[in-house]
């Protein structure tokens, strides 16, 4: 894998994650749950399971490898990538829904996630598909591709609004460790360590 690649989802997520401080902090800072507030300082711990984001990550990998075995129009092979995106975004979910929830600035987010989406999809569909940039193994898609966008694969559609996802929920978690000014061991566990 090129160095470039690295340096791409490295600076994507410095993207998705500067801008959505900038519209929480500033921006959309009418809806921001400020550090001082008890919604951020005052939890028993913040490793929390979230047993919907485990049944929906379970629902996505069944259905990703039945759909791609039995309806896609290319059933030879695995559904990696869209296991891995469903894996990132929800792994981080079940674990860090439950604390990071009431604290997310929504508008923050959607206004984030729709931005990334569109840049994102302004590169893919407008220069790296047409002019070959770079290509996808069929073995490793579901098989679902946007003919409309140069038969972009519904993964990629997926792949910002998961890095999107998880970043704002691992920030808001942090924010709120730094927030208690507990130890990172008592913020995640509370005390049962």
């Amino acid at each position: 894998m090129p160095i470039e690649e690295y340096v791409f989802y490295l600076t994507g997520f410095l993207c998705v994650l500067l801008l959505y401080i900038w519209l929480d902090e500033y921006w959309l800072a009418a809806y921001t749950v400020e550090g001082a507030s008890a919604l951020r300082q005052q939890f028993r711990r913040l490793l929390k399971l979230h047993p919907e984001s485990i049944i929906l990550a379970v629902a996505l990998v069944i259905g990703a490898i039945l759909f791609k075995k039995y309806l896609s129009n290319s059933p030879a092979g695995f559904p990696g990538y869209f296991i891995f995106l469903a894996l990132a975004a929800l792994v981080p979910s079940a674990a860090l829904l439950s604390s990071a929830r009431p604290v997310i600035n929504w508008r923050a987010f959607s206004l984030t996630a729709f931005f990334i989406l569109l840049v994102s999809l302004m590169w893919e569909v407008t220069l790296a598909i047409p002019y070959g940039w770079w290509n996808f193994r069929a073995e490793q898609m579901l098989g679902v591709r946007i003919t409309a966008w140069g038969y972009l694969p519904i993964e990629e559609v997926c792949l910002w609004m998961t890095v999107t996802y998880a970043t704002v929920i691992v920030y808001e978690t942090v924010k709120c460790w730094q927030s208690s000014g507990r130890s990172m061991r008592h913020a995640f566990f509370g005390n049962s360590l």
